[in-house]
């Protein structure tokens, strides 16, 4: 009964880390042709300046987009009040991102960052600020990627975060006002500590999203832009590295690396679950 599952298994995902490793060790010729090269992708990945930029680059991008945890559950806690009408608009309205194509969500807050005729810039010039090309900015391209990559995320957690809240028996919160805690000390109390499965699930999941982010830099940013080093994540140098410069073997070593760093970030969450998730 396993064994299709098992084949499936090992050719879909298992095969193609092998492979990966392998091609990590060689360099491509021009024409065809690999060269065992042993170590020598790796310790160019070492040396390389644009690798350590790019990765710091991912985990920047990282950080800002985990800030959509806390304020996911936030919207997840108004959005589950006694009473609330209209909630599963709300909830659509929130989840549109999550089913909308990457390409759009990308092309679209192209438009809204544009420097000349773009939504943000207008109104910030109705209250009387000034703007910039955002994504053409290098001290702004990074914050409006973080931007869009929260918004792009929210829904998904609001829908997770609310069938956790779902699940919380209301009679503790009877329990706790009954003892005269109010409605933010109930949410910090209750709410939080019981979600933290919830929230725990989400933060892994998104650390693993985030910082395999590709689609907004090639799309949103493009090639040309003066502000692609300021963008450019680690799974941008790897596409860079592989398909335009041809340069497989050390586009391989830097995704064999990425495939360790996310499986040592996801290890390093584990690790500190026991103290911070709370299981009812």
């Amino acid at each position: 009964m396993i064994a299709p599952l098992g084949l499936g298994l090992g050719i879909f995902y298992l095969w193609p880390v092998v492979q990966s490793i392998a091609f990590s060790f060689t360099e491509w010729k021009p024409f065809g042709g690999q060269e065992w090269v042993g170590w020598e992708n790796y310790l160019r990945l070492m040396a390389d300046e644009e690798f350590y930029r790019t990765l710091g680059n991912s985990g920047l991008y990282t950080l800002g987009v985990l800030v959509s945890v806390p304020l996911s559950i936030v919207i997840a806690a108004m959005l589950n009040r006694p009473g609330l009408r209209g909630r599963s608009v709300y909830q659509v309205l929130y989840f549109v991102p999550m089913v909308t194509m990457p390409v759009a969500i990308a092309i679209m807050w192209r438009w809204i960052y544009n420097g000349e005729f773009g939504v943000l810039n207008a109104a910030l010039s109705g209250i009387g600020l000034s703007g910039t090309n955002w994504i053409s900015n290098g001290d702004t391209v990074m914050f409006a990627m973080v931007i869009v990559g929260i918004w792009s995320v929210i829904g998904y957690n609001v829908v997770i975060l609310s069938a956790g809240l779902r699940s919380i028996p209301p009679e503790i919160y009877e329990a706790a006002a009954l003892d005269g805690a109010g409605g933010l000390r109930q949410f910090i109390s209750v709410t939080v500590p019981l979600v933290s499965p919830t929230t725990f699930f989400l933060t892994v999941i998104t650390v693993m999203r985030s910082i395999q982010i590709f689609d907004l830099v090639f799309i949103m940013i493009g090639r040309m832009n003066p502000a692609l080093p300021q963008a450019k994540t680690i799974v941008y140098l790897f596409f860079e590295r592989t398909f335009e410069l041809n340069d497989k073997g050390y586009g391989a070593a830097i995704a064999v690396v990425l495939l360790v760093l996310i499986m040592l970030l996801t290890l390093a969450q584990f690790a500190v679950q026991k103290k911070v998730v709370h299981y009812a």
